[in-house]
């Protein structure tokens, strides 16, 4: 029979808290980190669409847009997503447990506890991954995600997010994917800051300080098409539509208002042909 002393109890019990403060200190957000200005964009719509569909705003997660970061990461260098493994997948490459997401295999836990995984956020996320072939924005995602019932469910709740009451959303992107996580629990964290490098482009058209919003019925990447959507806006009878030009973003609107109520009313009241227009807030 072997005796342990008192003193190697001591120690194990040392070594045991300072692994223990190390893991903790491994879920801590780096100080840098911050989110750019086309996701604090897309994060305005997204909370636009809400309240225009008689939801509540979302606050901005610190944890879940920096799970959105990694995962992104994760997916440019390494590729989890092949076979029969989907977007919301994560390889064996990183500080984390590696995840085949798909909807064969039983084992979701594997994605939805990545937030309790990767951050001191204690509760479970559910995320939303796009894929772009080209270039996106902020308007590219927005549209994507209005032309997918399935989305619109998720993001209202409804369906088979019907038992769901999100409370946070964070969310990342870059030029080729978009991560969006949702929670039901508020983020001690709090909200990122976003990036200082993002400035707006000396090409932005300057408006009147006060608070605008835009009934969106398409984006461009070039100027040309653009005016060849407005002109037919023009012939169709709005009259107020116009292009909004912020940066590399070219957004043809139908009308601009004063306020979100008016906004609302405004695309309530739009033909079928314009189902897909959204409210820009400028």
């Amino acid at each position: 029979m072997k005796v342990i002393s008192k003193q190697f109890l001591v120690i194990l019990f040392f070594l045991s808290v300072i692994g223990s403060l190390s893991s903790q200190t491994d879920k801590t957000i780096p100080s840098e980190f911050c989110i750019s200005a086309e996701d604090n964009k897309l994060y305005e719509s997204i909370n636009l669409f809400l309240l225009e569909n008689g939801q509540k705003e979302l606050s901005l997660s610190k944890s879940l847009s920096y799970v959105a970061n990694l995962h992104i990461t994760d997916l440019i260098q390494n590729h989890p997503d092949t076979s029969i493994c989907n977007l919301s997948s994560w390889s064996n490459n990183g500080n984390w447990t590696s995840c085949c997401y798909q909807k064969y295999v039983p084992n979701q836990d594997c994605m939805w506890d990545k937030p309790k995984e990767l951050t001191n956020f204690k509760y479970r996320g559910y995320e939303l991954v796009l894929f772009f072939e080209e270039e996106f924005n902020s308007d590219t995602v927005m549209q994507l995600l209005l032309s997918s019932n399935a989305v619109i469910d998720m993001l209202l709740t409804k369906g088979d997010y019907s038992k769901k009451k999100w409370v946070c959303l964070g969310l990342a992107n870059n030029k080729e994917y978009a991560s969006i996580w949702f929670a039901q629990r508020a983020d001690n964290a709090g909200k990122p800051e976003i990036c200082k490098n993002t400035t707006a482009s000396t090409n932005e058209i300057i408006t009147e300080n006060k608070t605008k919003y835009y009934i969106i019925a398409s984006s461009f990447s070039k100027m040309k098409d653009a005016k060849e959507a407005l002109k037919r806006l023009k012939q169709n009878g709005f009259d107020n539509a116009g292009i909004l030009k912020t940066g590399e973003n070219i957004r043809v609107y139908l009308n601009e208002l004063e306020s979100l109520k008016e906004a609302m009313y405004f695309k309530q009241n739009l033909p079928y042909t314009y189902n897909d227009a959204w409210i820009f807030k400028e």
